[in-house]
């Protein structure tokens, strides 16, 4: 008996030291090591803040009901770019697509490099009329106090547009002569469908022009949103999950709730609803384990223990994960039962009774295998499945291309404090309609956002700091100027 505990205690000693030495092991410094660090442009803080504040305070909203949509806003932000950047207006070709949404290009003088394009959306959320009551500033007031600028569009998305636009004029200021052309294309209803940039997608496939990369919103820098991540993490999307809505329906004879069948059409319905619940997609470590092969050395021991042996650690590491919603989100497609409807009257037995689910789709899945999905797990032919507003996951972009190694460089040159990782986005964005158009397409702009302020994203008070915004501004010069000369 002695001889059994020995040679287990023996056993446990050794499994300590493998996984012990691989958490010391495993995970090496691949950041970019910063030789040079970027020279900070100079700029004019009181015109560029005044300039991005004049464009909080134009409403240019999206509205579901496309019958809502203010044309003079839009117009009148046309107006504000094309006033505050006079050489990016003289010095690149416009092409206004789907009415407002407009596309930017500084011609290049090497036509054998691939162009770049760099995007954004002018457009903003609604405010809900109940909320306005717990804004510090107007909504649309783009008020600067005390070194934050407020209002909607500040993080989504004018930020990227009018930092975009100041540092083209820079560059163009400065005389740079372009061996890459530049392309710029700001969609104008991002928040209500993106129609406007799978305009400008199927233009640029009409013309036939690949880009080398394209950059597009989505990470940020963060801070204390990823556990165990001491420094702040600047997350570059390198791919986006999709989306579908399958509504479940069932249709049946009705009549007076006096006299029912064993089931009606609403209980069919939430029997179809419990089971698609009872069974969510496969949780994967995919995309958690990039980034900790970016950023696993530089998290404490307690989280690089578990990190490094997922080979015999994964069920723990799944479970801490899919814990919270917002990491478990990055792990599997999503489940989200969000419309349920049946009889107008309690009393009257549904002709028909329905739901709807949402389901935000992890890349390997796709709108084909998540029907597969509910087919199975319904078990039951009387409940119709039907898809609406579909858009397959995208493909993931690498991290070895000039594209990522260009956005990396140039937020470690800025700040060598940040660790670059690549993630999964869990939203749409516009590049979403440019897959046919490269294979580097990233989502990034150059945002802190904390666990507090990222509520600010579609939320209350939504604001960005004086110093982010021209941090952001230095980001898209050092982008634009290096992609720029080849």
């Amino acid at each position: 008996m002695k001889k059994i505990a020995l040679f287990v205690s023996l056993l446990l000693l050794l499994l300590a030291g493998v996984l012990m030495y691989r958490a010391v092991t495993v995970f090496s410094d691949t950041q970019y090591q910063v030789t040079q660090a970027l020279v900070p442009q100079e700029l004019n803080e009181g015109q560029v803040v005044a300039r991005f504040s004049q464009a909080i305070q134009i409403p240019t909203i999206s509205y579901d009901d496309r019958s809502h949509f203010d044309h003079q806003a839009f117009s009148d932000f046309h107006t504000h770019l094309a006033k505050s950047f006079p050489l990016v207006t003289q010095y690149t070709k416009q092409t206004s697509i789907a009415d407002y949404s407009v596309i930017y290009h500084l011609v290049g003088q090497n036509t054998e490099l691939k162009p770049a394009l760099f995007m954004g959306h002018m457009d903003v959320v609604p405010i809900e009329e109940a909320s306005l009551a717990d804004w510090q500033q107007e909504p649309f007031s783009g008020a600067v106090k005390e070194g934050v600028i407020w209002g909607r569009g500040t993080i989504d998305d004018k930020v990227s547009v009018l930092a975009l636009m100041e540092s083209m004029e820079l560059y163009l200021a400065q005389g740079h002569q372009p061996q890459r052309s530049i392309y710029f294309a700001f969609g104008h209803d991002e928040e209500a469908g993106g129609d406007g940039a799978k305009a400008i997608a199927e233009y640029f496939a009409q013309q036939n022009i690949q880009f080398e990369f394209i950059l597009d919103e989505g990470g940020v820098v963060t801070e204390g949103i990823v556990p165990g991540a001491e420094q702040p993490l600047a997350l570059v999307g390198v791919a986006e999950k999709g989306f579908v809505n399958f509504h479940l329906s069932v249709k049946a004879e009705g009549g007076h709730s006096s006299q029912p069948p064993e089931h009606t059409a609403a209980g069919i319905v939430a029997q179809a609803v419990v089971a698609v619940e009872n069974h969510p997609f496969e949780a994967k470590l995919d995309f958690f384990a990039m980034m900790f092969e970016k950023i696993g050395f530089a998290m404490p021991l307690s989280s690089r223990l578990p990190l490094a042996n997922l080979w015999l650690l994964s069920p723990v590491v799944e479970r801490a994960l899919l814990a919270k919603p917002s990491s478990a989100a990055g792990m599997r497609t999503t489940t989200a039962v969000t419309m349920l409807q049946g009889s107008n009257k309690s009393n009257v037995l549904p002709t028909v009774a329905s739901a709807v689910v949402n389901f935000r789709i992890l890349p390997g899945d796709t709108i084909a295998s998540i029907r597969a999905h509910l087919v199975k797990v319904i078990d039951n032919p009387l409940v119709q499945i039907e898809e609406h507003l579909a858009n397959e996951a995208s493909v993931i972009s690498p991290t070895n291309s000039l594209g990522f190694e260009l956005i990396e460089r140039t937020i470690r040159r800025l700040d060598d404090n940040i660790l670059v990782s690549p993630y999964l986005v869990l939203g749409a964005t516009d590049s979403r309609h440019f897959q046919a158009l490269s294979n580097n397409i990233y989502r990034f702009m150059m945002v802190s956002l904390n666990p507090t302020t990222l509520k600010q994203f579609h939320g209350v008070n939504e604001q960005i700091s004086v110093q982010d915004y021209l941090q952001a501004i230095q980001f898209y010069y050092a982008m634009v100027k290096q992609s720029a000369e080849g």
